[in-house]
């Protein structure tokens, strides 16, 4: 099977499967999606869910956490992963968003990675969440589905994961395929002992055919 072939039956059977895959952050404007993903960094959207509504609360626009300070912002954040940093990066990006933007989240990659806090997972999050742009976020999720089902050559970085899908998927789905990596990684095709048993993607999986179709056969 070619890699196109191989792209092919992936995307048709999440198109078949998780149609309505989205993301799992709670927000109601692109200024609320940008703190939570800041606050999703290596930590669970179950959890940032749980905290952000009174982040939301007291910090309701950029211009009101801007006038804030990390100690502040810290109160509201502390249960979530490197609470210290998130505070700075979110009083930082406020600050920001009111000095260069108006008070609002830019829509090109370049001027979202300017702002404290914004990577290039974030800034591509952005992109395709909130823009509807074609943009591929690549996280730990992403990275080791990707490399599982064999949709990329064991990449070395999540740049070189992001290349290659950028480069297979076509751009009108290349935010849903986003979700569906994401998602399948998280319930599916976890990191420690993935639920081949229970997965549709079996027929093509390099992982499948690798670890576990051989061992069945021994």
């Amino acid at each position: 099977m070619t890699k196109k072939e191989l792209y092919e039956k992936v995307l048709d059977w999440f198109a078949a499967n998780a149609e309505s895959a989205e993301t799992e952050l709670h927000y109601q404007n692109n200024y609320q999606l940008l703190v939570a993903v800041i606050l999703s960094a290596q930590c669970t959207d179950k959890r940032v869910n749980m905290i952000s509504p009174r982040v939301f609360e007291v910090f309701p626009t950029p211009e009101v956490m801007a006038a804030s300070s990390p100690d502040e912002v810290f109160e509201y954040i502390k249960s979530c992963s490197y609470p210290n940093n998130k505070a700075k990066n979110l009083v930082g990006m406020a600050k920001k968003l009111v000095s260069d933007f108006d008070g609002k989240v830019p829509s090109t990659i370049d001027d979202l990675l300017t702002i404290p806090g914004v990577g290039r997972k974030t800034a591509n999050v952005m992109l395709a969440v909130a823009f509807d742009k074609p943009a591929m976020p690549v996280d730990t999720h992403v990275f080791r589905v990707a490399n599982r089902i064999g949709l990329t050559n064991n990449s070395k970085t999540p740049l070189e994961t992001e290349r290659e899908l950028v480069k297979y998927i076509p751009a009108e789905l290349l935010s849903k395929a986003h979700h569906w990596l994401i998602l399948h990684g998280r319930y599916i095709c976890v990191a420690r002992r993935p639920k081949c048993e229970i997965c549709g993607l079996r027929p093509w999986c390099k992982y499948y055919k690798e670890n576990i179709q051989q061992n069945e056969k021994k």
